[in-house]
């Protein structure tokens, strides 16, 4: 035996049949007979099903076939998707110009992606979606009116922002930027109200337009699930910021709007937007239908989220709220700075999960008439010299739905590591 330093002891190898992949296996899969059996059946079972549907959709799939009839008695017919993918990914958008609703979703994904980093979560994300913003719209409108009350508003909102947040800790160039920003947009909106502004806007048309009764396939699916969800979050905010105010009257209608809308289901709003609404509406004025869609999306977004992160406000501790007072915080400080961070780091996982929920939900505007992504590949099958294969268009289109899915799944868990490090647990 080896000399060893007082109070120290050998460092054993452990057992060699309790290390590697055998002694995991034994330790997880054959610990005694009863899951031994389990799982040698279950592998069984697993491998049957794996080759009677590898060789149906890849050993004997035909992926050249030119009609319906010269795929039939044989495997996966492919052929389908490669024949149809672009009337699938674009639906009735002018096929000449597919090239459009292409760099549309590539801009929305670059958005998604850059979002994603941490690096960009200042002044850059802004500046990213409003230029990512502006080319996804012009690509799929071809011509946009921008009204000056919408630029007014902006300005409005990003100086009331940046002053409530940056108060006592930005420069004072930086203050004087926001304070102006917050009365350009301030003034500007009352001459607008009041008749003194003209109702003035800059058009940009350089491309033909197309209506949004064309648009169809995975552009609509993102435009619907990625602004729906990006509107709803700040208003979400607000209203679980606003049912745990102080004051009746706004608690009350946070309340009653929230079970209001959590308490029927989507396809209700959806009609009520597409059919009602017109109804109550002046004579000769109409509002666009995927508009309608999209507004009944975020209502409805915005009351799930809200209650997430209620959920999230009410599992701080008390002294987190008595520290930011301490520090003389005012409310906004306190609730941008110190509130809605811890509270939002700890509903990471059921807002991720609300946000891949309601991404689905988007397939339900079918109600009115407007085709995303699962209802252009269903479209495909019309088809007559293509009919009888819904299994491959159902299996492609499920492929695409869990690509997005599972990113943001992943996503979520890198984002709930990386945010809870350095926290105590």
């Amino acid at each position: 035996m080896t000399d060893m330093p007082v109070g120290e002891r050998q460092q054993l190898a452990p057992p060699s049949d309790d290390s590697g992949i055998l002694g995991w296996m034994r330790k997880n899969l054959f610990s005694s007979w009863g899951n031994g059996l389990t799982t040698i059946v279950l592998i069984v079972a697993m491998v049957w099903i794996l080759s009677g549907f590898l060789e149906w959709a890849l050993f004997t799939a035909n992926f050249t076939a030119t009609t319906g009839s010269e795929c039939r008695g044989g495997g996966a017919c492919w052929a389908l998707i490669r024949e149809k993918f672009r009337y699938i990914f674009f639906g009735s958008f002018p096929y000449e110009q597919h090239w459009r609703p292409l760099f549309a979703v590539i801009a929305m994904l670059a958005m998604l992606v850059l979002s994603a980093d941490r690096r960009m979560w200042n002044w850059r994300l802004l500046v990213i979606w409003g230029v990512g913003s502006f080319i996804t719209f012009l690509l799929m409108f071809g011509q946009l009116h921008i009204p000056l009350s919408l630029f007014l508003v902006v300005a409005l909102v990003v100086g009331g922002i940046g002053l409530a947040m940056r108060k006592g800790v930005a420069g004072a160039a930086e203050m004087n930027a926001y304070w102006a920003a917050a009365a350009i947009g301030a003034i500007g909106l009352a001459l607008r109200f009041l008749g003194i502004l003209p109702a003035w806007s800059l058009a940009i048309a350089p491309l033909s337009y197309v209506e949004t009764s064309l648009w169809g396939g995975l552009p609509v699916t993102l435009i619907l699930a990625t602004y729906g969800l990006l509107f709803a979050f700040p208003y979400g905010v607000l209203l679980a910021l606003g049912r745990r105010s102080n004051l009746p009257l706004v608690k009350g209608l946070c309340v009653g709007f929230i079970e209001l809308i959590r308490g029927v289901p989507l396809i209700s709003l959806l009609i009520m937007a597409s059919v009602m609404l017109p109804l109550f509406l002046p004579s000769g004025t109409t509002i666009d239908k995927f508009l309608r869609a999209q507004v009944a999306v975020i209502l409805f977004a915005g009351a799930y989220i809200a209650e997430v992160i209620r959920g999230g406000l009410q599992s701080l501790p008390k002294g987190q709220f008595e520290a930011a007072d301490a520090m003389g915080l005012n409310y906004p400080q306190k609730t941008l700075l110190i509130i809605l961070p811890q509270a939002l780091r700890v509903v990471i996982p059921p807002l991720i999960n609300t946000f891949i929920g309601f991404f689905k939900d988007t397939s339900l505007v079918l109600i009115i008439g407007i085709f995303d992504f699962l209802n252009t590949a269903n479209q495909a099958l019309v088809d007559p010299n293509w009919a009888g294969f819904p299994g491959e268009v159902y299996l492609f289109a499920a492929f695409v739905y869990f690509i997005f899915c599972y990113s943001m799944s992943r996503y979520s868990k890198y984002l709930e590591v990386e945010l809870n490090k350095g926290t105590r647990r």
